[in-house]
């Protein structure tokens, strides 16, 4: 189990855009296990849409890219304040299957896939209430801050 403190240890990134809330298996090299709470509160609602929010694709593929660079951190044994980051390098096979809407638990799978030259590879999926959300693979690259 990983709480907020420790991910802010493994993630650069912070309010509005940190996107993961709990980590609640991880097994380093192979998987991770997280979820993110979704409000009415959060800001891109305003506008996407007024009258029907829902979260944005790209924010869902963001935040299955932000657990999978916890499992990536975790991994190597580093962390953002040893000077290196995972930016989002890439996703592929990308399918959305129900909207994320507020109130909604975003339940979030990575696995680990392959590594090189600090490229990773991961098999990403999304659920909510059990029904599959949205499934990606994502690239994350490793790189100095």
């Amino acid at each position: 189990m990983m709480y907020i403190e420790e991910i802010m240890e493994h993630l650069p990134h912070r309010y509005p855009f940190l996107l993961v809330d709990r980590v609640v298996e991880l097994e380093k090299g192979v998987a991770i296990k997280g979820y993110k709470n979704v409000s009415i509160n959060e800001p891109f609602f305003t506008g996407h849409f007024p009258d029907r929010p829902i979260m944005p694709g790209v924010l869902i593929i963001e935040a299955m890219a932000q657990l999978s660079g916890i499992l990536a951190f975790a991994t190597v044994g580093r962390k953002p304040s040893d000077g290196v980051v995972h930016y989002l390098a890439g996703s592929s096979k990308a399918r959305f299957k129900r909207p994320v809407v507020p109130g909604d638990q975003l339940r979030m799978e990575s696995r680990f896939i392959s590594g090189k030259h600090g490229i990773w590879k991961f098999e990403c999926r999304a659920l909510v209430d059990d029904q599959v959300a949205c499934v990606a693979e994502v690239l994350t690259a490793e790189r100095g801050a």
